[in-house]
């Protein structure tokens, strides 16, 4: 029981936040404007009237540089913690970190 009295002032937080999100999340449901109009029910590119159908089928480019990104934003959230603590990381975590880094340039010059 002692373990979780330590825990009380994060769960108190959590509540607080949740509760918080819970009347703005409902104050902006009740307090927005209801009403569409056509300029705000039409499809909108760069200020102009779209051209085509806005269903067609995208170049596969656009998905690779999508998936690119994503490989990079992991590599920096997993590289940074490991570069922070580098003075007390074994031999064994700087071997996984340096495999994991061949790994993500296997990607990126496979892409």
């Amino acid at each position: 029981m002692v373990l979780f009295v330590d825990y009380l002032g994060l769960f108190v937080f959590f509540v607080f936040c949740f509760g918080l999100s819970c009347v703005i999340f409902g104050l902006s449901i009740l307090l927005s404007a209801k009403a569409d109009d056509v300029q705000k029910l039409s499809a909108y590119e760069c200020g102009f009237n779209p051209f085509d159908d806005t269903r067609t089928e995208f170049d596969v480019k656009f998905y690779i540089v999508a998936i690119l990104f994503i490989i990079f934003d992991l590599e920096i959230s997993f590289l940074f913690p490991f570069i922070t603590s580098f003075g007390h990381v074994a031999t064994s975590g700087t071997v996984s970190m340096i495999a994991f880094l061949i790994i993500l340039t296997v990607g990126f010059v496979y892409e």
